[in-house]
C-alpha cells in the first residue's frame, strides 16, 4: 500500500511509533505547502522553511496528543499557523487579508460549488501538444500561486492543493467562512487569468 494512501488512523499510528516511512510520506506531501503558507504569514522564504521546520518537530514531540478532532493535515497546519503568527510577531510583520483591489474581476468564472462556469479554452481541447507542454503548464501555475497575494495564496494551498474543509482553513487562518471564500475566489480568478495568458 502506497504511504499516502494510508488512512489517517494507521497513519498517526506509525507515526506514534516512530515508522521513518509514514514521516517521509506525510513529509514529501506537506513540505511544500507548509512553506507555502508559512512565507504568507512571515513574507520571508527562509523564514517560512525555519517555521516549517520547526512545526515538524512540534508535530513528532506532540503527536502522542493528537486527539482527532480535525484531519491531521488540518492539525499539522494550525501548529504551522501559530509558529508562522508567533514568529512574525517576533519579527515585526503582520499579515493583511484585505485583498481587494482594482482589475478584481467576481464575474461569475465559478458556480456555487466551485466549478467553473465555462471552462479556460486551454482546456477545451486536450492535444498531443498540450500534454507534452503539461510540465510548462504545472511550472506556470506554480509561479502564478506564489504570485498571488498572500491571503489568497494560503487559501488556495489549504483548500486547494491540500484538500482541507473551509472549517479547518477558516480556523488555520483565523479568518470567516465569507472571507475565505471571497479570498478563494479571487485566487481562482487570477489563476485563470494566468492560465489565459497560455491559450
Amino acid at each position: 500500500m502506497n504511504m499516502t494512501d494510508l488512512p489517517q488512523a494507521d497513519c498517526i499510528d506509525r507515526l506514534r511509533a516512530g515508522d521513518e516511512a509514514a514521516f517521509a510520506a506525510l513529509y514529501s506531501r506537506h513540505m511544500a505547502a507548509m512553506i507555502r503558507v508559512a512565507e504568507t504569514i512571515v513574507n520571508c522564504r527562509a523564514t517560512a522553511e525555519e517555521v516549517a521546520q520547526e512545526t515538524w518537530l512540534a508535530v513528532l514531540g506532540n503527536i502522542g496528543n493528537f486527539e482527532g478532532r480535525s484531519s491531521l493535515a488540518g492539525w499539522i497546519f494550525t501548529i504551522l499557523a501559530n509558529k508562522a503568527r508567533s514568529r512574525a510577531r517576533r519579527d515585526g510583520r503582520t499579515l493583511s487579508l484585505d485583498e481587494g483591489g482594482p482589475g478584481d474581476d467576481l464575474s461569475a468564472a465559478f458556480d456555487g460549488h466551485g466549478r467553473w462556469t465555462r471552462m479556460p479554452a486551454l482546456w477545451e481541447e486536450i492535444t498531443p501538444e498540450r500534454i507534452v507542454a503539461g510540465r510548462s503548464l504545472a511550472a506556470h501555475l506554480a509561479d502564478a500561486i506564489d504570485e498571488l497575494p498572500p491571503a489568497q495564496r494560503a487559501v488556495i494551498v489549504l483548500r486547494v492543493q491540500q484538500g482541507l474543509a473551509p472549517a479547518e482553513v477558516c480556523r488555520i487562518l483565523d479568518i470567516s467562512e465569507g472571507n475565505m471564500r471571497v479570498l478563494l475566489h479571487r485566487g481562482r480568478l487570477r489563476l485563470r487569468a494566468r492560465l489565459a495568458e497560455l491559450a
